[in-house]
């Protein structure tokens, strides 16, 4: 088996092996190949490891091109396959299979090939009605765009299924328990279902064959749009309205719903540590867009090779107490060494489903109630070539056996995923692993890491989720997707000077702040905001809380910061991405999704006991935004620091709330007269040290980290005294330093919050308040 296809196939958390098949013992061995007779017409070359043995050489054409010879592998001083000086390997042009299969209509131009970016018209006779693309381009990954044109009537109980470029069609009658049988050209493998049934329901059973060649692969873009459409119908959970259209497939999972999702990953012969890294870091990432959602899965992470390795067991992760779960399975990847995957010198895909069934045995003896209510996902990361342990697929037949037992009405409970990565994959072996169903699609191919992590990276389009609140991603090539919420507001005062303050985006339309930031006679006009790559955004008007008075208390109380809150309501609503997305606001329905919870425990008083019930609860907030220069050329807003607090609750907060009547301005004997309960308070130098705020942070959002998602739980208001300088711009508290942050449980901060933010009537998405 070629090297290549190893490196390549490293997909989602996958480990390809770059030299299929070899035996480990031959990497150890010293010698060189010749250097002789290795150039490729048109294109370049890459070795692993030079020329000693070990090596795998691997061909690289221009893009709408593929080599005639993938890779070479270096074994006992030889190249496999050997080189020939006669006839050199070659660039050759991708082609789209022959379109030419339209029945009942007319495909022009009329070509013998179809090259990269030729483009096909489509029409069909009269009396036949067309459904479909009327226009396709060939794409460079040798597959054409849009959709398989159709002409046919609407006489038959199912609609004319079509024939797929660069296949053939028997059967067409369409009525009930009617087949049809689909083949392609030679030298093109089937990936879907080469035969389909007209259903009572006027759907076919089975999903829509396609033909590819050995060179065929995959986009990110579509692979991340067919998988996150099939998957997504397993996170997401069934809240919409009455009468609304439900885009892509039906929900099948309710709220509380019960998901448990395998995945397994190619750690066979010759894949290297680095690529394994690579491999972990995207498992994690698809764990983490999983965990946006509602559902709270369970998972059994494997790597196989010859044998299997269980990262964590489907049994073990369920009986584990600890909250962070993800956090568990995440740092139990991170400890996976190199060293622990042991003999990789085959690759048994049956032993792999065997593993994977012996767990689901487990799981119906322990609760056969609970594993029938189960939704199961399988996802599998493979080169596609299983060379021992016998033919994988009578072992996934016992798993569709366990899970649907006989019902056809179960089917829909077992999902059968596998990603393809390499450009040599077996693709017809792998096609028969996997679910196959009308509209949806199981089976992938990407042609190597880069393009997995692309895919994963996008599956799960954050932009068409406005409901996700407190999404964020630590993503090193671009800060400012770490908080997407986060904005920079200037107001010039109309009296005199300026206000710099901070904001948190809580809807498309309205940024939470402090009303302090306003003073009488300020204009919309005169107040700029600040989100994403320090673009401004038109203010349509600011709202302050309607019971703040900044001069209520004088002259006892130089300043009074009682309710302070304020929102701006943008001309426009933003368009949500991965940039720009609301934080989450406690006490709404939004934030109990991000909590996990279910409807009958949507309280203002569960969301609080979840995130504010130690002594000290660590929150943070950020600090003043500076203008950074990405990877891309663009330039973001993004904060120059995180600062983290402990907010000093029970037996720390009677402290912190008397430290008040040691600010400047302030003289009263009672400091709860300056600090109600409609404040949260931080900073002192017990049991430590906080980050504190300085001038400019005051309206920023302050923040609980729970369940991966950011939800804000306080607005900086004020503080005891200022000890940031130029030299110093990030100081720790002192013993009497103190902020003080308005409290977003108040229950007048929330009413406030419910009436703006909570109207249907606003421009963007509303919140649903408790």
């Amino acid at each position: 088996m070629e090297c290549e296809q190893r490196l390549n196939w490293l997909m989602f958390a996958m480990i390809c092996p770059l030299i299929a098949g070899a035996p480990s013992s031959m990497s150890k061995r010293h010698g060189s190949c010749p250097e002789a007779n290795l150039n490729i017409v048109g294109g370049s070359f890459v070795p692993s490891n030079g020329y000693s043995d070990g090596s795998v050489l691997r061909y690289i054409c221009p893009d709408g091109y593929y080599p005639s010879v993938q890779s070479r592998s270096c074994q006992n001083g030889l190249w496999t396959p050997k080189p020939s000086a006669r006839k050199p390997p070659e660039c050759k042009k991708v082609t789209c299979p022959n379109p030419r299969v339209l029945e009942n209509g007319e495909v022009t131009p009329y070509k013998n090939y179809y090259y990269v970016n030729d483009t096909t018209t489509y029409s069909c006779h009269s009396d036949y009605k067309f459904r479909g693309s009327a226009v396709r381009v060939c794409k460079s990954n040798g597959k054409w765009n849009g959709t398989t044109p159709i002409c046919g009537r609407d006489s038959d109980h199912c609609p004319d299924p079509g024939v797929p470029p660069g296949s053939s069609r028997t059967g067409h009658v369409f009525d009930i328990d009617d087949k049809v049988t689909y083949r392609c050209d030679s030298k093109l493998t089937l990936i879907g279902s080469k035969e389909r049934v007209c259903q009572d329901g006027g759907q076919w059973s089975g999903t829509e064959p396609q033909c590819y060649a050995h060179f065929t692969y995959d986009t990110p873009e579509e692979v991340s749009e067919a998988f996150s459409s099939s998957l997504k119908s397993n996170l997401a959970v069934s809240q919409q309205h009455e009468g609304e259209v439900q885009q892509g497939k039906k929900i099948t999972l309710d709220q509380g719903g019960k998901l448990d999702i395998y995945i397994a990953v190619d750690a066979s012969d010759s894949i290297e540590e680095k690529d394994l890294d690579k491999a972990k870091t995207t498992i994690k990432l698809l764990i983490d867009k999983i965990s946006y959602y509602q559902v709270s899965p369970n998972y059994e992470i494997l790597m196989f090779a010859t044998d299997f390795y269980r990262i964590i067991s489907m049994r073990d992760y369920k009986i584990t107490e600890d909250e962070d779960k993800i956090e568990k399975v995440f740092k139990d990847l991170d400890n996976f060494s190199f060293e622990d995957k042991g003999d990789r010198t085959g690759t048994n895909i049956a032993k792999l489903y065997t593993a994977i069934h012996e767990s689901m045995a487990l799981e119906e003896t322990t609760n056969s109630t609970t594993f029938l209510e189960t939704q199961h996902i399988i996802i599998v990361f493979t080169d596609g070539h299983a060379n021992m342990g016998g033919n994988p697929i009578p072992k996934v037949n016992k798993i569709k056996h366990l899970i649907i037992k006989n019902d056809p009405k179960r089917e829909k409970k077992l999902d059968l995923y596998v990603f393809g990565v390499g450009n040599d994959v077996n693709k017809d072996d792998m096609n028969g692993l996997v679910s196959q169903r009308d509209q949806e699609q199981y089976f992938f191919m990407l042609p190597d890491l880069d393009q997995v992590q692309e895919t994963f990276d996008s599956m799960i389009d954050e932009s068409t989720s406005v409901e996700l609140c407190g999404i964020h991603q630590n993503y090193d090539n671009n800060k400012r997707s770490a908080f997407p919420w986060l904005v920079e507001i200037n107001v010039a005062h109309l009296s005199k000077g300026s206000s710099n303050c901070m904001g948190s985006l809580v809807t498309s339309s309205y940024i939470l702040t402090a009303a302090h930031c306003f003073k009488n006679g300020d204009t919309p006009d005169k107040i700029t905001v600040h989100l994403e790559k320090d673009l401004k955004e038109k203010v349509e008007k600011y709202i302050l809380h309607p019971k703040y008075n900044i001069t209520a208390k004088q002259p006892r109380i130089k300043e009074y910061y009682e309710f302070d809150v304020a929102l701006i309501q943008l001309k426009e609503p933003v368009t949500m991405s991965a940039n720009l997305r609301p934080i989450c606001i406690p006490c709404t329905k939004e934030t109990n999704g991000a909590l996990k919870l279910s409807d009958s425990e949507g309280t203002c008083k569960r969301h609080e006991e979840l995130l504010m019930s130690n002594e000290l609860v660590e929150a943070s907030f950020t600090s003043k935004m500076k203008r950074k220069t990405e990877t891309t050329g663009s330039v973001q807003k993004v904060p120059e620091k995180i600062r983290n607090i402990k907010i000093k609750r029970g037996k720390y907060r009677d402290a912190c709330v008397e430290d008040a009547k040691k600010a400047e301005g302030i003289n009263v004997t009672n400091a709860r007269d300056v600090v109600t309960d409609n404040f949260l308070c931080s900073g002192g130098n017990e049991p430590q040290t906080d980050d504190v705020a300085c001038k400019g942070e005051s309206g920023g959002a302050t923040y609980i980290t729970k369940k991966g998602r950011l939800i804000q739980v306080g607005v900086i208001s004020w503080g005891v005294k200022d000890i940031c300088t130029k030299r110093n711009p990030n100081p720790v508290s002192q013993a009497d330093t103190r902020d003080y942050h308005t409290n977003l449980f108040s229950a007048d901060i929330l009413s406030f919050l419910k009436k703006h933010l909570g109207n249907d009537t606003i421009i963007g998405n509303p919140l649903g308040f408790f």
